[in-house]
């Protein structure tokens, strides 16, 4: 029987430029054990003793050197199977808000960024929970919907 952890978070970082929403995808290093040269949002472990959204916050910061303008709970739990270990993993998302003209400082994870509109955002992930977890950024945090208002953190 597959055993259910929830031991990693992701970041969906956005910013407005000229009042349209991009947002920052990743690109993993050609380096990494797992997924290499894959394009993702902020992603990282939970670590002992720490709460999902402290693990967000930290690993915003060690991967992307952005501070946050603001800060959500994503109303959306990612979920994916790992058949090495039989594993389900439910990761709870956050959304991020940065202020216009902020760039990364990738950490040695990553080589390589771009800020993208929704639609080419959508085209780099590979992930549908990733994709889905992009719409609900969009559709409830970045246009303003009530569940942005009542779910914002920071």
């Amino acid at each position: 029987m597959p055993k259910i952890v929830s031991s990693i978070i992701e970041v969906c970082i956005f910013k407005f430029e000229a009042d349209r929403a991009q947002y920052l995808l990743l690109q993993r290093t050609m380096r990494e054990k797992v997924y290499p040269g894959t394009w993702q949002f902020v992603t990282g472990s939970i670590e002992e003793g720490e709460r999902a959204n402290q693990s967000a916050l930290r690993e915003l910061l060690e991967e992307t050197g952005l501070q946050p303008s603001a800060f959500w709970v994503v109303p959306y739990i990612s979920s994916f199977y790992e058949h090495r270990s039989d594993t389900i993993h439910l990761c709870p998302m956050f959304a991020a808000q940065v202020r216009a003209g902020d760039q990364p400082v990738l950490s040695t994870e990553h080589d390589a960024y771009e800020w993208c509109d929704l639609e080419a955002a959508r085209r780099r992930l590979v992930w549908p929970g990733q994709r889905e977890g992009l719409r609900i950024v969009h559709e409830y945090i970045v246009r303003g919907e009530k569940a942005g208002e009542i779910t914002q953190i920071l």
